[in-house]
């Protein structure tokens, strides 16, 4: 549907008699501009109570006051108004509000420009290209800046009593501080609710893991509302076992198998790697705790003197392992991997490729935020077999989930 009828279309080209594009674009500037003037007369009006030519019949001690030269940004290119004013002080622009430089929707485009990643560069180019308005390095941090409360919000906001999963992990970077440049992680928890549901709980920027540190994270978690966690998947992260021990002394702890099986076959031999990792799969696929380490023990006996520290982090490890085996299928599935974590540090990875350094933890938190935005809103589907996952759950865990559901 056309926004104006074809003969008044017509008419704005026979008395204008355009050359090129630029011409047009000219002329829908202008009146952009004429549009928005007396949009703001009109708001005006409806304040004072009366037009300009019903000046005389005024019911109100309140009159214009002149005007003031205002600037703002559009898709046609920056536009100069003037903002009429009244005696009082009354007037607010509903069309052009106070303080607001911007009618166009850059900023939106700025920010979303920031989360795919694009240098202030990259950005300033794309802007200017498309828009003709010159957008600074300092002008994009003012305007991502704008996000900061949003993240604030999103991270201390409340969250589910119960957990059934929760997933963490961490992902380094490097930032700027001063003059130094220093690595810094971002530890990322995921949770999975009771609907089987997923969902990012929060983002914690830190320069060193340590039980006290992840204790802080579980801290946290809990003053926002959670009260108990089934079952927590998390890799080797140092000190993660003592803080969920103290924080949630029921829950569960379960090293991603994954991970562990990177670890081991590292120490293997190309040669050896493919007969090895088939047989290493008889361990994990087994039906039970008692037959995996009968099948480790079988394993250690047959490749153990040339390949000792293979079998030595499953041992090591063997107690936040072990949790695996008493899980059916289904559920083995879930916590099989901490994939889903891997998937969304993929999408960080993503965007940050082109950060060698960030300028500050800020800038790094406003990027990650900004991206688990975007994958969240694709999480619109629970966990496949999810009524047949929490039947499971509710049978070993009844005590726990009876209340929640």
């Amino acid at each position: 549907m056309s926004v104006l009828p074809k003969d008044v279309v017509r008419e704005i080209i026979r008395g204008h008699d355009f050359k090129n594009a630029n011409e047009v674009l000219s002329f829908l500037k202008e009146s952009f501009k004429d549009i928005l003037q007396e949009m703001l007369e009109g708001e005006m009006d409806a304040t004072l109570g009366y037009s300009r030519d019903e000046a005389g019949s005024k019911t109100t001690d309140n009159s214009r006051n002149g005007y003031t030269k205002k600037t703002v940004r559009s898709e046609l290119g920056p536009v100069e108004l003037n903002i009429p004013r009244d005696r009082k002080g009354k007037f607010e622009p509903k069309i052009v509000p106070k303080y607001k430089r911007d009618v166009s929707g850059i900023e939106e485009k700025v920010i979303s420009l920031y989360a795919r990643g694009l240098s202030t560069r990259d950005i300033h180019d794309q802007i200017k290209d498309l828009y003709g308005v010159e957008i600074s390095a300092e002008m994009v941090s003012r305007i991502t800046e704008h996000i900061v409360p949003e993240i604030r919000e999103w991270q201390n906001r409340p969250l589910e009593k119960i957990y059934p999963f929760i997933f963490m992990d961490a992902i380094h970077y490097k930032i700027r501080d001063e003059s130094c440049v220093m690595s810094r992680a971002a530890y990322v928890v995921i949770g999975v609710n009771i609907e089987g549901m997923k969902d990012i709980l929060g983002i914690w920027i830190g320069d060193s893991e340590s039980s006290k540190f992840w204790l802080g994270v579980l801290n946290e978690l809990k003053n926002r509302g959670v009260e108990d966690v089934l079952l927590f998947c998390v890799d080797g992260l140092t000190g993660i076992k003592e803080a969920i021990i103290a924080a949630f002394p029921k829950s569960e702890i379960q090293r991603c198998i994954i991970h562990q099986l990177r670890n081991s076959f590292k120490y293997v031999s190309y040669k050896d790697l493919k007969p090895f990792s088939k047989e290493f799969k008889t361990v994990y696929t087994a039906p039970t705790e008692e037959a995996a380490i009968e099948k480790l023990v079988d394993l250690k006996s047959k490749w153990g003197k040339q390949y000792p520290y293979a079998f030595k982090s499953w041992e090591n490890n063997w107690e936040v392992l072990s949790p695996f085996f008493k899980y059916p299928n289904e559920i083995r599935k879930i916590i099989y991997t901490t994939n889903i974590i891997e998937s969304v540090n993929r999408q960080f990875r993503k965007v940050t490729k082109t950060k060698s350094v960030f300028p500050s933890d800020a800038s790094l938190e406003k990027m990650l935020y900004l991206v688990t935005k975007n994958v969240t809103k694709k999480w619109t589907q629970r966990y496949r077999n999810w009524d047949q996952v929490l039947s499971q759950l509710m049978i070993m865990y009844e005590d726990r989930l009876l209340g929640y559901l």
